[in-house]
């Protein structure tokens, strides 16, 4: 277990198999737990909401990555099936990638339709390096046409791409859904704006979140993510904080890029911080989350913004009101 995560029992039941959507109720409807960090007080609520909760002059922080389907499925010169998770883009042409299925060795080619093939540069465990025989737009097309979802064994069925999906993710990249956002629609985002709450975008590229079960080790450490944050976003953000205002982080992913940035000067890198308790927040004041499994590692850097017994009350209390978990579940304030 990474320190700082819980354990506590999550019924099958809770676990969100099937988007807001295919359950009837749109996508800002779910509901939200809003949990006081000073407190511990959790209130009750419906994400659509969530203006009652901001005041003018705090900054929400989006994620405007935009999910790939991830998963794909071909042959090696031999014969033999493999399927390919990819984790994270190298460069152009080249990803690191899970082969969850078939051993592959150095040079071995993967064929994966007449249009797309990849060569196997540097096998490792768990993710090896695939150069691919497209780059750029063009290998992302053929990513587009050929690949799935990535999705865990709580959701039965293949959604479409269009599911996981933000209202306003842009640039393709995240192998898994900036699932934190998933909530807003168009209307709830004029309505924070026209309260005065300020809304900027920056883009980090999620990677695989898991590994097989846990068959390898996974720590937040070794997962380095690309993050851009553009100057005017930043500019937005320091002038909250000098005015006392409050930044508000939507998901993890942004949490990471907010506090690397302050910590290194930079607004375009790659991120491994791993935020665990009692790690000093600079950045982020709050955060909108999902509901995370026992003993995730998200766990731990929520955290960082509260007491861990106050977050263990609260989730035990979520179990009780069957809040429902995963991407696809319900949203949790954390101010």
């Amino acid at each position: 277990m990474i320190t700082g995560s819980m354990s506590f029992h999550l019924p099958e039941s809770l676990n969100a198999s099937a988007p807001p959507e295919r359950r009837g109720i749109r996508r800002d409807h779910v509901r939200m737990m809003v949990l006081s960090k000073e407190t511990g007080h959790t209130e009750h609520d419906h994400f659509y909401n969530l203006a009652n909760y901001l005041n003018k002059g705090d900054v929400l922080v989006l994620n405007s990555s935009r999910t790939i389907p991830a998963i794909l499925r071909g042959r090696s010169e031999d014969g033999k099936e493999v399927e390919v998770r990819l984790a994270r883009r190298v460069d152009s042409d080249r990803w690191d990638a899970l082969v969850s299925k078939g051993l592959v060795l150095t040079g071995e080619r993967i064929v994966f339709s007449n249009n797309l093939s990849a060569i196997v540069e540097i096998p490792d465990m768990p993710l090896s390096t695939l150069h691919f025989s497209k780059s750029g737009i063009d290998l992302f097309d053929e990513i587009y046409s050929l690949g799935e979802p990535v999705r865990y064994e709580y959701i039965q069925n293949p959604w479409d791409l269009d599911y996981y999906q933000t209202v306003f993710a842009s640039q393709p990249g995240s192998v898994e859904m900036p699932s934190a956002g998933r909530a807003f629609s168009w209307e709830l985002l004029f309505k924070l704006q026209k309260k005065g709450v300020k809304i900027v975008y920056i883009q980090l590229h999620t990677g695989l979140s898991y590994f097989l079960d846990d068959r390898f080790d996974h720590h937040p450490s070794s997962n380095k993510e690309e993050y851009v944050i553009p100057d005017q976003a930043w500019v937005e953000i320091s002038a909250a904080k000098l005015a006392g205002n409050k930044v508000i982080a939507v998901g993890t992913t942004v949490v990471r890029a907010l506090e690397t940035a302050i910590e290194t000067s930079c607004l375009s890198c790659w991120t491994n911080l791993f935020i665990h308790p009692g790690y000093q927040l600079k950045v982020a004041d709050g955060i909108i989350t999902g509901l995370h499994e026992p003993e995730a590692s998200h766990l731990a850097m929520l955290s960082a913004f509260i007491k861990k017994e106050f977050l263990c009350s609260a989730y035990l209390e979520a179990v009780e009101k069957k809040y429902l978990w995963h991407e696809f579940g319900d949203m949790n304030l954390i101010l």
